[in-house]
């Protein structure tokens, strides 16, 4: 879906949003492509929590994670898409045969709808969202807004 028709009718300044985000991705040194669409990212999750489990010293399966933000956040590819999954997939070092047969057939998809509906029951209405000790923080932050998140759950407010 484009921007355009994502937001129509709510009053969003498409060009203001980017640069707040290009802002702070160049404040933390991340590459942040100018996108026009947004694609449904459902595979793209199944892909990474497969990923997460195979994961094992000596291995490089967590490289999809940035190998998806760049497709996604740098590049604007549709990360709905197989062959696209499969090709980003491919290139970050994880065996084509695998991946396909995780997206064809779904392994992963009880995985996540169980990390959506714990999302839900945690309250979480965006992406990315940070949870520690009971404090929450939604959206792209600076580091310092990390920082005091950590604090505030190592030294919570009586």
């Amino acid at each position: 879906m484009s921007l355009e028709n994502l937001f129509a009718g709510r009053n969003v300044d498409i060009e203001a949003m980017y640069s707040r985000m290009k802002g702070l991705m160049d404040a933390e040194n991340l590459e942040y492509g100018k996108r026009t669409h947004t694609y449904n990212s459902r595979l793209a999750q199944e892909l990474g929590k497969w990923a997460d489990g195979q994961s094992k010293p000596g291995n490089n399966y967590e490289a999809i994670h940035d190998a998806l933000y760049r497709a996604y956040f740098v590049d604007s590819l549709n990360i709905g898409d197989k062959e696209i999954l499969v090709d980003v997939a491919s290139k970050a070092g994880l065996p084509e045969d695998d991946v396909q047969m995780v997206l064809i057939e779904r392994t992963h998809k009880d995985a996540v709808d169980a990390d959506w509906n714990l999302s839900r029951e945690y309250g979480v209405t965006g992406v990315p969202t940070f949870v520690a000790g009971g404090y929450g923080l939604v959206g792209a932050q600076p580091y310092e807004a990390l920082e005091r998140l950590i604090s505030d759950a190592q030294n919570p407010s009586t």
